[in-house]
């Protein structure tokens, strides 16, 4: 398995994270555990979490922490992954941010559910424009000095916001973001192409884009409007069933005959061919869908197919 050095870090991942937003949710225990083992005995090695997961459900926020946490007290593997988890988003009443004293509580709390000694990759889960970037960055390098955190990342950052914490970082010789965590697919291009993408690539940091198939509307299921009652996500998809999105998954369509692989193998193999990308994240629910997106991995597209992709998911003008 080809392994991808995350920004200037000492992490090195696969092409493909596996999401853990489902964990506790839409997995259950004994179904997360056998994803967990399945993406590990395919070569793959990064895991994605938050403390919020899944506090929209009856789980409650820190379920897929606490799941993972039980996969590695049982399964000795922690030498084995690479695990990301994030904070910042709301977990309670004054439990959100990125002050230095939050960060505190939020970390200890993320370790004790996951029930290690460390953190390989502790995210910003989004920016907090209310403290202090310099604050930010001198409790992450606490952290990391202090062996709790081997690297540090953000997620939905503007180009600005990113660019200018790295600066600060730099300047004072802390330790600083080494990924980026976006929202990119071949629908949603604009918001990471247009500035943070060239932020990304100027200053060495990595990039796991979240939501690779796009709420699912890239795997080619849905199609019409009977199509959205498949999911509980369907009617998430409804706003990119447009001519564009048609387009696309004609693309898909396309490039996936020609490839013998699946809409959504060829999807994510897209976003991993981008310039600067370090590999997407995508969850799985069952060990079929995780092996179709292994699959991704294996995948390599020819220059004629990334045009093919590219040419059908410009943005409209």
């Amino acid at each position: 398995m080809e392994l991808r050095r995350l920004g200037k870090s000492d992490l090195k991942v696969a092409p493909l994270v596996l999401g853990g937003n489902v964990f506790g949710w839409t997995a259950d225990e004994a179904t997360s555990f056998k994803l967990l083992d399945a993406f590990v005995a395919g070569g793959f090695n990064m895991v994605d979490t938050a403390d919020v997961y899944s506090r929209w459900a009856p789980a409650g926020g820190g379920a897929s922490e606490t799941v993972i946490g039980k996969w590695l007290a049982q399964g000795g593997k922690r030498d084995k992954i690479v695990l990301a988890t994030k904070f910042g988003s709301e977990m309670g009443e004054g439990m959100k941010g990125l002050s230095a004293k939050y960060m505190v509580e939020a970390v200890e709390a993320s370790l004790k559910r996951l029930q290690t000694d460390y953190i390989d990759l502790y995210q910003s889960h989004r920016d907090d424009p209310d403290t202090p970037q310099e604050e930010t960055a001198e409790a992450f390098d606490r952290l990391v000095k202090a062996g709790k955190v081997r690297a540090i990342g953000s997620s939905n950052f503007t180009p600005e916001r990113l660019k200018s914490a790295i600066e600060i970082s730099q300047a004072k010789g802390l330790a600083r973001y080494n990924s980026e965590q976006p929202l990119y697919n071949l629908y949603a291009r604009q918001g990471f192409e247009s500035g943070l993408q060239q932020v990304c690539i100027e200053n060495e940091v990595g990039v796991i884009p979240y939501y690779g198939l796009a709420s699912g509307f890239l795997t080619g299921k849905y199609r019409t409007e009977a199509d959205l009652s498949k999911s509980p996500r369907g009617q998430g998809v409804k706003r990119m069933m447009d001519a564009r999105g048609m387009r696309i998954l004609d693309a898909l369509d396309e490039v996936s005959a020609a490839r013998t692989a699946s809409q959504a193998q060829v999807a994510l193999a897209w976003v991993m061919a981008q310039p600067g990308l370090t590999g997407p994240i995508a969850s799985a629910t069952s060990l079929e869908q995780l092996d179709e997106l292994m699959g991704s991995a294996r995948l390599t597209l020819t220059a004629e197919d990334l045009a093919t992709l590219d040419k059908a998911s410009a943005i409209d003008s």
